[in-house]
């Protein structure tokens, strides 16, 4: 009983240290990457000129609220074939996570819609939006929001292509801002790391793999007290458990540098060498044994 408690007092010292040494500038805000799915037909192309104005619109919303906010292109140059279109779902999906430097933390996938009507005395316009925040460490969909133009715009019926592009262009931009600035709103809301408190320097809560390998029985168990302890902690679950090696899902609004500082800070209390690695959003500790005398 007194090795549980002792243990349980060292981690919440640790965690508090780990806590209040840091202050709220060191917030490991979410790097954000904005991408714009278009492999239904029916939406409006990324090659397309309307697009790169949505993209900017929402972009600029993100940034002038201090967002981190990558260009794809920039990130992508070396690795990837750049200008393809149609893009599907799971493309999009797998360029986020496969970023490295940075690492991207939330990927913003955006369509657009556009409806032509063609009247007998007119023709009418309508322009929808839609957007939705993906945490591209847990996969969990964070939100989903939709704009879309109070009314159809009235144009002349022989609008030409130029004419539809720059109709289209208008509505789409002004509807890019106001999806930007709701996802800006509901982003700010989960990234608990934005308030003022000088305190409060959490990331966007996410999922981490937690993976011990080659600990005991005995051993698992007094690590598990400690990582309950440690500040953020939301919830853990199993995943994976035998004689000498263990896998959690581990949910927190730590940072990673806060988990990765709490993890090895752990080793030296509990007194066991361990090698810890890191690689998106797993955290693998290999138990250090050494050969009997």
């Amino acid at each position: 009983m007194n090795k549980i408690i002792s243990a349980l007092f060292s981690g919440v010292v640790l965690a508090s240290c780990a806590a209040t040494s840091y202050p709220a500038v060191s917030a490991e805000q979410p790097n954000i990457l904005i991408l714009g799915e278009d492999v239904d037909r029916d939406t409006i192309s990324r090659s397309n000129r309307i697009y790169k104005r949505v993209l900017n619109a929402i972009s600029n919303q993100l940034s002038d609220e201090g967002f981190n906010v990558f260009d794809e292109t920039a990130v992508t140059l070396d690795n990837f074939v750049q200008g393809q279109s149609r893009r599907t779902d799971a493309d999009i999906i797998d360029i986020c996570k496969s970023v490295k430097h940075p690492p991207i933390d939330v990927c913003v996938i955006f369509t657009i819609y556009s409806r032509h009507k063609k009247l007998a005395y007119t023709a009418k316009i309508n322009t929808r939006v839609e957007g939705r925040l993906l945490d591209i460490k847990s996969g969990q969909r964070l939100d989903y929001f939709e704009v879309e133009m109070p009314e159809a715009q009235n144009v002349l019926r022989d609008c030409d292509r130029e004419c539809l592009l720059e109709v289209v262009g208008k509505q789409s931009r002004e509807l890019g801002q106001d999806l930007g600035a709701v996802l800006t709103k509901k982003l700010s809301h989960l990234t608990p790391g934005r308030s003022n408190n000088a305190h409060d320097n959490r990331a966007l809560p996410t999922a981490y793999t937690l993976v011990f390998d080659g600990f005991k029985p005995e051993d698992v168990t007094e690590i598990e007290e400690y990582i309950v302890a440690f500040r953020g902690y939301q919830a853990h679950r199993p995943i994976r458990t035998s004689q000498r090696h263990a896998e959690y899902w581990y949910n927190s609004s730590t940072t990673s540098a806060r988990l990765n500082r709490n993890l090895r800070k752990m080793l030296e209390y509990i007194g066991i060498d361990g090698r810890l690695t890191f690689s998106g959003n797993k955290f693998v500790v290999e138990k250090i044994t050494l050969m009997k005398n």
